[in-house]
Order: structure tokens, then sequence, then C-alpha cells
């Protein structure tokens, strides 16, 4: 893997690390060489470095000369990420790095996700804690685990290992946005059983493909109107429900990622397979006309398959497809307090059918409780009513605006001085880790920013290089620029 081209860009200090980290496979749940990296990385620099018992990684750093009296600051990034490839992409997430390349303006990977999201803050914050050259108060580094499937490591995070008076989270996607609040969510999971079925005699089976989407996240891309895979094939199968028999579907990924693609087997008659062609080609037709727009590269197919070794019942597979049918995907509400925010919203993520299981996964998020819950339990209804067991788990709560933040008056005052632009004060429709990191460090003042990310949670995610370099400029400046520590009079 050679990624010395984007060593060479600047930053280079940051675009090094971002390359050393790169190298390393760090999906959610499985961090840790990654987590064993940074420990050697901290330690290294002769810094005090401690894991917790969740697995976060915490780096203390002394504040530089002339900054002892500025308030204690904790930077944080997430060290996991999201794993994604195309289909024709040959890569193993578990052993190689993420293979990168210059576009442009853009760094990109080839055929998968980029780490971008949340590397590049990592990156930045390994930067500041190598470098002797950057002025900056008392800091605490904290590189938290598992983001992208639960959070699990900003809620395992326990009172008191922390000291600092203000988070900067380098996890938002835009470089000319300030975050100040975001969506919680909860997962919801949908299962049941069925009695599988052998298949009847003089049956030919075919294999169901839409593919092509453009995904991306869940939440920060929910409002776009993209199409979702597992929508699409249940709208196909509904199509040719009364004429064939489901063995199996497998649609989506993670719950963080719109899905991409989905494949199905079904099975049909002999005699019936002219008819089970042209209805098929009717839906395709269809769907790629709803979507010319939105999903130019959507594709749809039906081809020979090999027998499967059963299918469903015909009952269970009315009963799947109403299912999902029934089920909100995308946008449930506009938010009333800020324009253009998504409040609350859902993600049907992963379908699998095989073999007597089906296992339904969604990702509900809203900033609001009441409306996390109104979706929650809409969904929990609507599987319920047919015959479906369902879970709601890894709840975390949203990040609710401060409007009188004092970090955040420093942060608007020095962009717009540095920029000669005023920022967008905004909360996005995603999880950041500020939610839940509030519920255990209730006074923290937080701060959320970053390079402008695009794409994330799908291989199209791209990093500007232009807004990285900017991005560190501005990092750099914050740090010098934190307020004076508030002492007590008697």
């Amino acid at each position: 893997m050679n990624n010395s081209v984007v060593r060479n860009l600047e930053p280079k200090i940051l675009w090094n690390h971002f390359a050393e980290i790169n190298a390393i496979p760090r999906a959610s749940k499985k961090e840790e060489a990654i987590v064993a990296y940074m420990v050697s990385f901290g330690k290294g620099l002769g810094l005090e470095t401690i894991v917790d018992p969740v697995g976060n990684v915490i780096i203390r750093k002394p504040a530089t000369p002339g900054m002892k009296n500025r308030k204690p600051v904790v930077l944080q990034s997430h060290l996991d990420m999201v794993h994604q490839k195309n289909a024709d992409t040959n890569f193993d997430f578990d052993t190689e790095g993420i293979r990168m390349i210059v576009v442009d303006d853009w760094v990109k990977a080839d055929g998968t996700t980029l780490g971008a999201d949340n590397g590049l803050g990592v990156a930045a914050i390994m930067s500041v804690l190598s470098s002797d050259q950057i002025e900056h108060p008392e800091l605490e580094a904290l590189f938290t685990i598992d983001e992208e499937t639960g959070m699990t490591g900003a809620q395992g995070l326990q009172a008191g290992y922390l000291h600092g008076d203000i988070l900067l989270n380098l996890d938002t996607e835009e470089d000319d946005e300030i975050d100040i609040g975001c969506a919680g969510g909860v997962d919801v999971t949908a299962i049941k059983t069925y009695t599988p079925q052998a298949l009847d005699k003089g049956v030919k089976a075919y294999e169901i493909s839409v593919k092509g989407l453009q995904g991306g996240h869940s939440g920060m891309d929910i409002h776009k109107g993209l199409a979702n895979a597992n929508k699409l094939m249940n709208q196909i199968l509904q199509s040719l429900q009364t004429n064939v028999k489901i063995s199996i579907v497998n649609g989506g990924s993670l719950r963080t990622a719109s899905p991409r693609e989905s494949k199905s087997i079904i099975v049909c008659e002999e005699a019936n397979v002219e008819n089970v062609f042209k209805i098929a080609d009717k839906i395709f037709k269809k769907i790629k006309e709803e979507f010319k727009t939105l999903e130019p590269n959507l594709h749809c197919s039906i081809e020979p398959a090999e027998n499967p070794a059963n299918t469903m019942s015909v009952d269970s597979q009315k009963s799947l497809i109403k299912a999902l049918e029934g089920s909100i995907n995308g946008v449930f509400k506009m938010s009333d307090e800020m324009e253009d925010l998504v409040e609350a919203s859902n993600n049907i993520a992963r379908v699998i059918v095989e073999n007597g299981s089906i296992s339904v996964a969604c990702l509900t998020r809203s900033s609001v409780e009441e409306s996390k819950s109104q979706v929650a339990n809409s969904l929990k209804n609507v599987f319920e009513n047919e015959g479906f067991d369902v879970e709601f788990s890894g709840s975390y709560p949203g990040w609710s605006p401060n409007r009188d933040s004092a970090i955040l008056k420093v942060l608007e005052g020095l962009y717009t001085n540095l920029f000669q632009n005023k920022p967008a004060v905004v909360a996005c429709h995603a999880g950041l880790e500020c939610g839940i990191l509030g519920t255990h460090y209730p006074e923290m003042d937080m701060i959320s920013f970053g390079p402008t990310i695009k794409g994330a949670h799908s291989p199209d995610e791209r990093a500007s290089i232009s807004s990285t370099k900017r991005f560190w400029f501005f990092l750099q400046e914050i740090l010098k620029n934190i307020p004076l520590k508030q002492y007590l009079r008697f």
C-alpha cells in the first residue's frame, strides 16, 4: 500500500498521522489494534496515557508556557470507522489498510470508505499532541471506541476520568459550520421465525438484485430523499408475491449507513417464468423512472440462480412484505426550532431472511425524545402486528443546543476574523457523542467542528484537502484563544 501522495499533502503532520491510522483496520467493535497503537503513540511521547474500562484511550498533555491560566480542554474524536466497499472491490477490511488516492482537491479511497470520519479528527488531535510548536492550555485527548455502532465508548466513559472545562469534538463534516446540537437515537430490531418450506417440483430459481444506490450517512443524508435498497427490494417482491416464493433476502449493512444494495432469491413455477419476468421488468422501469434524477446509477436485475434449500411459506412472506411496507423510512418530522433540521427519522438498515429466520434492523434518530419514542413505537406496532418480536437497544440522548455557550462565542468570533465570513451555527441529524458525554460531565462546555467530508459511510467518502488545511489552522487558533480560568474570590 503506497499512500505517499497523501503523506506529502499540507499540513504534513496531520496527513501523516492520518496515513498511519488508516493503515490499521479499525472497524467498530474491532478496535484492539488501533487502541494499542494509540497507547504506544501516547507513551512514546512521554505523555500520561490510560485506557479506561471500556477501551477508550485518554492522553494528557500539560499546558505550554504561558497557557496554564487557561481553562483545560478536552479534544475528542472516535477511533472506529464505517467499513463499506463497492460490490466489485476486492478488499479485506480485517487485514488491509485503506488505499487512498488524490483527485483534485479530494482525498478518496479506492472503492471503500475512507475513514476521514472520524480519522481526520483523530489525526488532528495526534498532531497537537506530537507538536512542540503549538500554544495550548492543559489538554486531555479522548479517543472513544465504537461510535458508529452504538456509541458504547462514550456511554461507558465514567465520570471522573476527565477534568477539562471545555470539550472540542472534531466530528463535524462541513468546515463552515459550528455544531451545537445533535440527534439522539435508538436501535430497533424486529425478529421472527418461520417454518421453511420444501421446494415444489418443477420450479426455477432467480436472483433479484438492487444495486448502484448512493447510500451515505443514515442521519446526515436522510433529508436528500435517496432510495433505500431494502425498501426497493420489498417493493419488487410485493409486486411478485402472488407468483413467487421467497427463499433469501439480504440487504443493507450497518445501521448508520443507508442501504445501497439488496439481493434476494425467489423461485417460481416453470410455466410462470415469462409472467414473472414481465412483472419484474415493469416494476424495474417504474423504480428507475421514480429515481432517475436522485439515483442515476440505480440498477435492478433478475438472473437465473441455483435452487435454494427452501422457501418461506405464502403467509410468512406476506407478513414480511406487509411489515416492511408499513414501516417508516426516511424523514418523519422536520424541526420546529431550527430551519432545515430533520427532527426525527428512521433508517431500515438491514434485512436478512434465510432458513426460517427474519431479522430487520433499524436506526431511529431524533433530537427530541418524544418524537424518537413516537417513531420507535410506530415501528414496534407495525412489526408486532405481523407477529415479530421487537427490541429497543443502544438508546442514547441528543445534545441540546446552548446558544449562550462561552466557547461558541470564541469560535464564532475567531472564524469571522480569520476567514472573513460568519460560520453557520447549526445542530445536526447525526449522533455526535456530545449528548452522551454531557450526561457524564454536565458542566462541560461543548462544541463540534471539523473539515469538509462528503459521502461519509459510503465508498464515495472523500475529504477536502483545502478544507483540512483551513480546519487545522482554525484548531490551532482556537487553542491559543481558550478563555482564562475563573477563580473564586473571597
